[in-house]
């Protein structure tokens, strides 16, 4: 009989613990636990509107006399996280219009990953044009005319078209080329 009672005290002692754990999980005795299906949804895209890009020439551009390389900065100016993607692509804008455009042929380089932007955050691409050569009015090796705009038009995936002027003069490159990175967190020099 004295086996029987301890098995009697250690059924009551687990049952006891159960109903404990039950309380503290809010899980009632009998009923199976779920696994946790609460998913955080992800921030959306950063709109256009959020935006305040600019534009200063990098500090390691290709040998030249053009703009050569450039660093883009995007800065969250809303009160609410969101996200960016992608390669961006890059035109020349006309007339200083992003409607009278001149799109350029864009290689992306590296792989895109989603950049989350707090508000107040900033997140970065470079561009790399083919650069003219030479003083003065410059030239382009391939022997076409170098281009010059004020202002260039930078589109960003699911973020809009924004039209940057460099912080420090005019944009010039030539071939219509620029190789872009993807965005980033981390600032290119």
């Amino acid at each position: 009989m004295r086996h029987n009672n301890g098995i009697r005290r250690a059924a009551l002692a687990t049952t006891a613990v159960t109903a404990v754990a039950a309380a503290v999980t809010g899980i009632l005795p009998g009923t199976a636990m779920a696994a946790s299906t609460t998913t955080s949804t992800p921030p959306p895209a950063c709109p256009a509107s959020a935006l305040q890009v600019s534009a200063r020439q990098a500090a390691h551009p290709p040998v030249g006399t053009g703009t050569g390389a450039a660093v883009v900065q995007f800065t969250n100016v809303s009160r609410k996280t969101c996200v960016l993607k992608g390669h961006p692509t890059v035109a020349g804008a006309g007339n200083g219009s992003p409607a009278h455009n001149t799109p350029l042929k864009v290689t992306p380089t590296g792989r895109a990953a989603t950049v989350t932007v707090r508000p107040h955050g900033k997140a970065w691409v470079k561009l790399t044009f083919v650069q003219v050569q030479g003083e003065g009015d410059g030239y382009c090796v391939s022997g076409k005319t170098p281009a010059v705009y004020p202002t260039m038009v930078i589109g960003l995936p699911h973020s809009g078209k924004h039209q940057v002027a460099l912080n420090d003069g005019w944009w010039a490159e030539c071939d219509n080329k620029v190789t872009v990175t993807p965005v980033s967190a981390v600032k290119p020099s």
